[in-house]
């Protein structure tokens, strides 16, 4: 039942933090809900959760819309974006993970419109070798971070990884507290870090993790689709 895996994960969770010495109520547990249906973020809203995370734009833009009448709901942008999805982005998003690059920062920031609420960002940071991969690589995230914040529309709040699958997450996540250090000398309050998904949350809680994207351990599998 989907109570019954929210309170394990929560559970692991609070177990983590407290390994790690951390306060549990000092994270944030975000949901992600790709390719479930929308009535899975009733559920979810129904059992109290308020953070929800998507990873495509079109499926994301949809859902926001579907619940519009949640109106305290933080959903959360987790996924690549591009550049010309920027303002559908922007219009769904009350956080975006994946800032990472200055043309996507320079998007997300014209998008915004006269009335336009400040957008918090993460800074996603590629934590291995692979150009391909996604996030800004550790040697260019100061100048990204410097960038970002002259956007006065965006509010830069920390940085964003994924621990690669050929790296033990513990050594992954071990580059974390320098690579928010880095953020910090130019945005002093940008105290987020978003790491941590199904597999690997504990050790991101280790190594400082304030946000955890967590999916199929809440929501079950994954439906088939297309």
């Amino acid at each position: 039942m989907l109570a019954d895996r929210l309170a394990d994960v929560d559970e692991r969770i609070a177990d983590a933090a407290r390994a790690a010495g951390r306060d549990p109520a000092a994270l944030t547990r975000i949901v992600v809900t790709k390719f479930h249906p929308v009535s899975l973020v009733r559920e979810l809203y129904a059992l109290g959760v308020r953070d929800m995370g998507e990873n495509r734009q079109q499926e994301f833009s949809a859902k926001v819309a579907e619940v519009g009448d949640l109106t305290d709901l933080h959903w959360h942008f987790i996924g690549q974006a591009q550049t010309k999805k920027a303002r559908a982005i922007r219009a769904a998003a009350s956080v975006v993970h994946s800032v990472d690059r200055e043309k996507l920062a320079d998007a997300l920031h014209a998008a915004a419109g006269p009335d336009a609420s400040v957008l918090d960002v993460l800074l996603q940071v590629n934590l291995t070798d692979d150009p391909g991969r996604g996030g800004v690589a550790p040697v260019d995230l100061e100048g990204l971070a410097t960038h970002t914040a002259a956007l006065p529309s965006l509010r830069v709040r920390g940085i964003m990884a994924v621990a690669p699958l050929d790296v033990a997450p513990e050594a992954a996540f071990a580059q974390l507290p320098g690579l928010a250090d880095t953020v910090r000398a130019v945005v002093p309050d940008a105290d987020w870090i978003s790491a941590g998904m199904t597999a690997d949350f504990a050790e991101a809680i280790a190594a400082g993790a304030t946000h955890l994207r967590i999916g199929s351990a809440i929501t079950g599998p994954r439906p088939l689709h297309g």
